[in-house]
């Protein structure tokens, strides 16, 4: 047995100190494990990650863009979904609010007066660096584009309610009375109306409150999305107890008397009737409004005059107004008599003419102050004998007479002629 160990080398036969192989220049050793460490972690990040296409999981809302001038886009434009590209843990850890999907405007046709349906591409910018899109599903949204056109409207008042028991309303007023509506063509070419809508409270007190100019369709409904200028209006809505208030006719009063030989032949009036306000008893007795005194004096014309009421004293115009009179007047129709020398007319130069009766009674009719002032030698009465040669004739007598009067009769309507040579 010890001849057996006597052959066996020298270093199987040391004992291996495994402490000492560790620790004997375990700084140096340390050093170099660190220096190691390093350049594996350098060599790690250096490396180039090879990217991955990852399909982004969730919908993108596609975002409006803004409109071109003079036109409003319209409709739903939808979502889309996408693909990334980039390097992993990168693009497969994008957040919704890091994407934005939007579509160009330029590629819009503009210009067409009638509303037009597009399709447009939709294009997706990561906010990410290092991530790409590579897909985009779809690839274009549909979207309406319509012209922006401007209307002036009138403001037209709308109760909400009903006024309290025991009164109404009265003339609601709008100020300003019209508003300039903005909108897409469309839906400005649904507007019906342009409504301002106020609220009776409890207590019988006039309203005066600032509310919105809201315009609506046919059916009543509000149009959104248009633009209103102004915005709000005031409106002002006198509350009026019902027992204090009386609609009467209204009474002309004439004074003087129309020019000779004219008469009144109507009097017309707007407003006819009016309504008044005041103390009940007072109200209960009032049957009509007399209008203020009319000078008709020496009037020979029709004319229309604006006058004032003659209210009794408590009472007031729910609406301060004037009333329109118009006074006809016509020339009274009359007669008068003129006697007037018959002339003869058509006697050759060598001729004389006899008449058995030489003036004529000649009856006029017209208007009364045309037959006043017309002189006698205006109403002419002749006998032709042109191209008679002597002897005696019955010849009729003509009556020549101004316009504006008429002859009635004529006496006598013949005379003897007689021609005799001189």
């Amino acid at each position: 047995m010890r001849a057996v160990q006597g052959l066996s080398p020298a270093w199987l036969r040391r004992r291996v100190d495994l402490r000492r192989i560790v620790t004997h220049d375990f700084p140096l050793k340390a050093v170099a494990v660190v220096i190691a460490v390093v350049f594996w972690v350098a060599i790690t990040q250096n490396a180039t990650p090879q990217p991955v296409t990852v399909q982004f999981d969730g919908r993108i809302p596609v975002e409006r863009p803004e409109s071109p001038s003079g036109y409003v886009l319209r409709g739903t434009l939808g979502d889309v979904g996408v693909t990334l590209r980039g390097a992993p843990g990168v693009a497969d850890r994008v957040a919704l609010s890091e994407l934005h999907a939007t579509f160009d405007v330029k590629s819009l046709s503009l210009g067409q007066t009638d509303p037009q349906d597009a399709r447009v591409t939709v294009t997706v910018d990561p906010a990410k660096d290092g991530v790409e899109v590579v897909d985009v599903s779809p690839p274009t949204v549909s979207v309406r584009v319509e012209r922006l056109i401007s209307r002036s409207l009138l403001v037209q008042p709308r109760f909400a309610n009903e006024p309290p028991a025991g009164a109404r309303a009265g003339d609601a007023a709008v100020s300003p009375t019209e508003v300039r509506v903005t909108g897409p063509e469309t839906d400005i070419g649904r507007i019906t109306a342009v409504l301002a809508t106020v609220r009776f409270g409890d207590a019988q007190t006039d309203i005066e409150t600032s509310t919105p100019a809201i315009p609506v369709d046919a059916a009543g409904v509000a149009i959104d999305g248009l633009q209103v200028e102004p915005a709000v209006v005031v409106v002002k809505v006198p509350v009026l107890p019902t027992a204090t208030t009386r609609t009467v006719p209204v009474v002309f009063a004439l004074r003087g008397v129309v020019a000779p030989g004219y008469w009144v032949v109507g009097v017309a009036m707007d407003p006819f009737a009016v309504t008044v306000r005041g103390d009940e008893q007072v109200l209960s007795t009032l049957d009509r409004i007399e209008t203020l005194p009319i000078e008709i004096g020496d009037l020979s014309a029709t004319r229309t005059l604006t006058v004032k009421l003659a209210l009794p004293t408590g009472v007031t115009l729910l609406k301060p107004t004037d009333v329109s009179v118009t006074v006809t007047v016509q020339s009274l129709t009359g007669t008068r008599v003129f006697n007037t020398a018959i002339v003869v007319t058509g006697l050759a130069a060598n001729q004389t003419a006899d008449l058995d009766q030489t003036n004529a009674g000649v009856l006029l009719s017209g208007p009364v102050p045309v037959l006043a002032s017309l002189p006698p030698e205006q109403v002419v009465a002749s006998v032709d004998v042109g191209g008679r040669g002597p002897g005696t004739y019955t010849v009729d007598v003509a009556i020549r007479v101004p316009s504006g009067v008429s002859v009635q009769t004529v006496q006598p309507a013949r005379v003897t002629v007689t021609i005799r040579p001189k």
